[in-house]
């Protein structure tokens, strides 16, 4: 009996001993994961200082672009196509012939009419000599009546050499016309007709079109509720595009910037009554011929300028009630969500006024991993002209290091 009981007491010594070894290895481990969980949550942000600036107003407008002008070239005479002296989709001068129609039927016309003209010309001597004669004759073995005769022969025949002269200028015209040629500088589009075709004066179908596409106009819509807005803009000479001045930036399909700025052209003044949009018309300067006609890009135009805070698009977002929102750092070094009721565009930003300060961090980048009150660690970054997110280039500490060494 005895014998057992020191057994069970040995084994409860034993298991005591082992739990208390046991707990003391758990209480190091466990304060260790609770350091460590709190490095985890200070994560590494990205941020931007904010400065109380001058920013532009803009407003983007989507548009489409057309040539600056458009021709459908059309015979004016009938014919066969003898000759096609264009390259098709290729650059054309005022001037150039285009097509050429058989024009053998018209040189003969035009002979002809020269003939004729002789013919009238040679009659008219003999008219004017039989005038010449019953004028002296009058009154003295003449009658009046073949004096009123003898003048009309001679109008008559006078009128038959303008009237072949007139017959000439228009068989020089149609002969004219059998050279078809271009009516500016432009490009060419394919020919909807071959050499040995028959073509007609006039007809309906267009042999080809020529379109003029530098400059080029981009046609801008907007809504009928920032009509008056834009109106009085345009009006005031808020937009600096109006008088000569550029106001306009254009982004095209590719997302890219276009290189040269527009200046406003037209302006309707009546608004869709199917689409309850209005029309503005720009024209861009466009040697290297990258706009062209039907493309679809996005208009930036420049309303004006106001003094606030500029946060980039990329920062920010909306909240379910539409308002514009943005992380910042607060001055305990956490999260801190604002929202701001009033926002301009300005370019690839919000213009704000309100809730912020000069000095206020903006988070910019390693937004996915953040959350509310959650303590981060900024560092300073910038966005560049692409419109990255980038490290700011650190001071050059190279030259003071090196100074001592070099004493």
């Amino acid at each position: 009996m005895i014998r057992r009981f020191l057994l069970v007491s040995s084994a409860l010594a034993i298991g005591g001993v082992l739990a208390a070894c046991s707990d003391s290895g758990k209480t190091p481990a466990a304060g260790g994961a609770g350091a460590a969980g709190a490095q985890q949550q200070a994560a590494a942000v990205g941020v931007i200082t904010l400065k109380k600036g001058d920013f532009p107003i803009t407003t983007i407008l989507p548009g489409r672009a057309e040539a600056f002008q458009t021709a459908d070239i059309r015979p004016q005479v009938s014919g066969i196509i003898r000759e096609i002296t264009f390259r098709e989709g290729g650059e054309v001068k005022k001037g150039d012939v285009l097509y050429q129609i058989e024009d053998a039927p018209y040189l003969a016309a035009v002979a002809q009419a020269r003939a004729t003209i002789a013919k009238a010309e040679a009659s008219v001597p003999s008219a004017q000599s039989n005038f010449d004669r019953y004028q002296r004759l009058v009154g003295s073995g003449a009658t009046q009546i073949e004096f009123e005769t003898a003048k009309t022969n001679l109008l008559q025949a006078q009128a038959e050499v303008e009237s072949a002269k007139a017959a000439l200028a228009a068989a020089e015209i149609d002969l004219n016309h059998t050279k078809i040629i271009a009516p500016f500088d432009g490009i060419i589009d394919q020919t909807a007709y071959n050499v040995g075709n028959v073509v007609a004066a006039n007809q309906t179908t267009a042999l080809t079109t020529v379109r003029q596409i530098d400059p080029a106009y981009i046609l801008l819509t907007e809504s009928s509720t920032n009509l008056l807005r834009l109106r009085s803009a345009i009006a005031a000479g808020e937009i600096k595009g109006t008088g000569g001045n550029d106001a306009f930036r254009l982004i095209l399909e590719n997302g890219k910037e276009y290189g040269e700025k527009g200046t406003l052209d037209m302006s309707k003044s009546v608004v869709s009554e199917t689409t309850g949009t209005f029309t503005i018309r720009v024209r861009f300067p466009n040697p290297d011929r990258i706009i062209l006609p039907g493309m679809y890009v996005r208009a930036t135009l420049e309303l004006g300028s106001e003094s606030g805070f500029a946060l980039p698009q990329l920062a920010t977002s909306r909240n379910a009630n539409g308002e514009l929102s943005a992380q910042f750092v607060s001055a305990d070094g956490k999260v801190e969500n604002r929202t701001f009721e009033n926002a301009s565009p300005s370019n690839n930003a919000w213009l704000v006024t309100e809730g912020i300060k000069d000095g206020d961090q903006l988070i910019v980048s390693g937004l996915q991993s953040i959350t509310a009150g959650m303590p981060v660690k900024p560092t300073e970054m910038k966005i560049n002209d692409k419109g990255i997110v980038v490290p700011v280039a650190p001071p050059a500490a190279g030259g003071d290091a090196q100074q001592p060494a070099a004493k």
